[in-house]
């Protein structure tokens, strides 16, 4: 009896996190915040980056509910002085960033290229490309000085399938140059700073529940759309359904824990067949 309870240590150890620090940007809602929960059920210390500060301490203080630490630092990833910041209180607040999550994301209205106005095209590459290239340039230099490090980015099912050509969906150029960008800086991260002893993977989610990108917010016109494009997807998606934001826990611990400590520049597809 003994023997096999040494034996379910040895395996939970594996994906223990007590000690970690994790910074989470866009943390305080969606999948942002359902990664802070099963890194705080591990036993991570959470940071919580995000613009909605009034919700991120909510999250936050559910997360110390659970007997982890946490903080929350209002950043916005496009200002590399906000992500300076957040970094450094991180650090000066919870010792460490030893996992860094990009998670901030934002869409566009769907338009073909010849349609769609260069100051929307900026704004969705700022945010989900060039904001997690200024928070992993700021947050590196710390990793390198604890010898160690962690980076997730959180790509999209957009990347690999881009949906203009499947049906009714509308083409959205700035979403899916952004997130297949993604990709391609992850494996650069990854090659760069494999032997400093920091590893980088992309998760590449479907259609999820939960998030702030299901929300209909632009009138009627728009919330028809996405009643649209909700058919759609789910009609494409083999499994037939959304993906819950529960469903994505696993594999956040196993690429935030020693048990995917060889393993880097890789992208995990969670999209219930939809790139298939």
């Amino acid at each position: 009896m003994e023997e096999s309870h040494d034996k379910t240590d040895r395996k939970r150890s594996m994906f223990d996190l007590s000690g970690k620090v994790a910074l989470i940007t866009g943390g305080a809602t969606g999948l942002g915040k359902a990664f802070g929960e099963v890194l705080a059920e591990f036993g991570a210390d959470i940071a919580i980056g995000d613009i909605d500060d009034a919700t991120a301490r909510q999250t936050a203080a559910q997360i110390e509910k659970m007997g982890r630490r946490s903080l929350v630092v209002k950043a916005d990833v496009t200002r590399p002085d906000e992500v300076q910041r957040m970094v450094d209180e991180t650090v000066a607040g919870l010792g460490a960033i030893d996992i860094l999550i990009n998670n901030a994301g934002v869409t566009a209205k769907g338009m073909r290229i010849h349609e769609m106005p260069i100051e929307v095209f900026d704004r969705v590459i700022d945010i989900d490309l060039k904001g997690v290239f200024i928070c992993t340039r700021a947050v590196l230099p710390v990793m390198l000085k604890q010898g160690k490090g962690n980076i997730i980015n959180i790509a999209s099912s957009y990347a690999l399938r881009p949906f203009f050509n499947v049906c009714e969906l509308k083409p959205n150029a700035s979403y899916v140059t952004a997130k297949t960008g993604l990709i391609g800086l992850t494996k650069e991260t990854a090659v760069e700073y494999a032997r400093d002893g920091i590893r980088a993977n992309a998760v590449i989610p479907g259609w999820f529940t939960g998030t702030k990108l299901t929300v209909a917010t632009e009138g009627p016109e728009y919330a028809a759309f996405m009643k649209q494009y909700d058919e759609t997807v789910l009609r494409l998606t083999p499994m037939g359904r959304k993906g819950d934001p529960s469903e994505l826990k696993g594999l956040m611990v196993y690429l935030a824990s020693d048990a995917s400590g060889f393993v880097t520049g890789q992208s995990f597809v969670v999209d219930g067949g939809i790139t298939i």
